[in-house]
């Protein structure tokens, strides 16, 4: 492309139909990839992700160049994000083969904020999944938002690079992935403060100390201090078991010395009963969870199975761990975990030979070396050694150079036969034909004339009698 010339229109379908065939590229070399993918017209659902968007918007440095990252993240160019501590890494599609790499580096909250926000937060919070859920009064909301001493960081915090060719001070790649991490925060809000260095223990620490107290104070203020099972659950986030009901002595009644007697050891049928039906709910929400993990080709998280299961969050994220430590399911991202792909069975020689065959013989006029390996799904490398034992063998012929069909009639036939036709129309003028009237009693396209005719005066059949007049020779 020149300087006075507009670049080509790319429709937002090719845009998308680009980006996708690199993460399936990527995902063949690493599995592990996590891409960022918008479903629906909002980049962000949850409050964290639409308060870092918004947060973002709000800077007049960011205003004017961070829109032009809304279409690249729809259309999925940035396949490959990950968050970790203060850093931000992350692959974008675009023009290029390619993908260019982002990085952003955001510094840590600075203590005193932290310790200002941790007070403001007594007897505000009612549990961690409230305010991972962004469910908290207003007034928090207001003073996480504040600008300059909230949570969220300033420009001047945000430092970033891209790989691409671009000299303006934000790309639009940049500016996609500043919105695909609040698609991420949408996904794992914990991860926002991974980000900003800070410890959410604090926060759950204050939660569980302010819920505490409550239940402490209510106690004081009954007959009995007695904390209801249900509740205790609630605050440390476990199950309590029902106590077995023991026999109650006879008032009054004198204990009596007795005999030695054997004592036979009696099965309690109502514990035996009460244990395994534990461990077949256990089982059974186990089975429920890996089950919705299946459901998710995008993944899931805690919360998400949590809100569709119903199942404690200590629960759950035990069994996310065990199934991890087994292999039966894997980790796309931070908190984010997806149903383990099982290994297709490697095919023989015998039978990457006859697909490869199967592939070249459905192509009468041709198919080259890469197009086989998309359709086989073979390394371009195991592809090209089946193809030069095919060869060796008479399985296929070589058209031209890289392109490869079934054998049978051979295009060096159809020319030598198109080669007599064109002799003899010359042999039929003894004076010399010219290269026009050939054209014209032939029939030929001009460029496979010319063709046959070099072949014929390199052979020595024919000779040139004049500019563009042969003779037979």
């Amino acid at each position: 492309m020149s300087y006075w010339q507009f670049p080509r229109y790319v429709s937002v379908s090719e845009k998308r139909a680009r980006a996708e065939k690199k993460i399936r590229q990527l995902q063949k070399k690493n599995p592990d990839i996590a891409p960022v993918i918008i479903e629906g017209r909002s980049l962000a659902k949850t409050w964290w992700g639409k308060s870092w968007n918004t947060n973002l918007e709000r800077y007049a440095d960011y205003s004017n160049r961070i829109e032009r990252g809304r279409s690249y993240l729809r259309h999925r160019a940035v396949v490959d994000l990950r968050i970790n501590k203060g850093a931000v890494s992350a692959l974008v599609q675009g023009s290029r083969s390619k993908p260019y790499a982002v990085k952003i580096h955001i510094k840590a909250l600075v203590k005193k904020k932290w310790k200002t926000i941790i007070g403001a937060c007594t007897g505000k919070l009612d549990s961690l999944q409230d305010l991972l859920a962004g469910r908290f009064p207003k007034e928090l909301s207001h003073l996480f938002m504040e600008k300059g001493s909230g949570l969220f960081p300033t420009p001047p915090e945000i430092q970033f690079s891209c790989s691409c060719p671009d000299w303006a001070y934000m790309c639009k790649h940049v500016a996609a992935v500043l919105y695909g991490i609040g698609a991420r925060l949408d996904q794992d809000a914990s991860l926002f403060f991974l980000l900003r260095q800070v410890n959410l223990d604090d926060l759950i620490s204050k939660a569980l100390e302010d819920t505490t107290g409550k239940w402490i104070q209510k106690a004081d203020d009954n007959a009995h201090p007695i904390i209801a099972e249900a509740d205790l659950g609630n605050v440390f986030g476990i199950d309590m078991e029902e106590t077995p009901e023991f026999g109650k002595d006879f008032p009054g009644a004198a204990p009596k010395p007795a005999k030695a007697v054997k004592r036979v050891k009696q099965s309690n049928p109502s514990k035996h009963a009460s244990i395994k039906a534990s461990k077949a709910k256990g089982v059974d929400e186990k089975t429920r969870i890996l089950k919705l993990v299946q459901q998710a080709p995008d993944g899931i998280n805690a919360p998400d199975l949590h809100e569709k299961s119903g199942i404690d969050m200590v629960k759950i994220r035990n069994v996310l761990y065990q199934a991890y430590r087994k292999g039966q399911i894997r980790k796309v991202a931070r908190g984010i975990y997806q149903a383990k792909a099982t290994k297709p069975k490697r095919a023989s020689g015998t039978e990457r030979l006859a697909a490869v065959l199967a592939v070249i013989k459905a192509a009468p006029d041709g198919i080259r070396t890469p197009r086989v390996a998309e359709e086989t799904g073979f390394p371009t490398a195991t592809v090209r050694a089946m193809i030069t034992r095919l060869l060796k063998t008479g399985g296929i012929r070589r058209i031209s150079h890289g392109l490869y069909g079934p054998p049978g009639q051979t295009r060096k036939k159809k020319t030598a036969s198109a080669a007599n036709v064109i002799l003899s129309m010359i042999q039929s003028h003894p004076d010399g034909v010219g290269f026009a009237a050939l054209k014209a009693q032939s029939g030929y396209e001009e460029k496979q004339l010319r063709n046959i005719v070099f072949r014929l005066f390199k052979s020595r059949k024919v000779r040139g009698a004049g500019r563009g007049i042969y003779i037979a020779v």
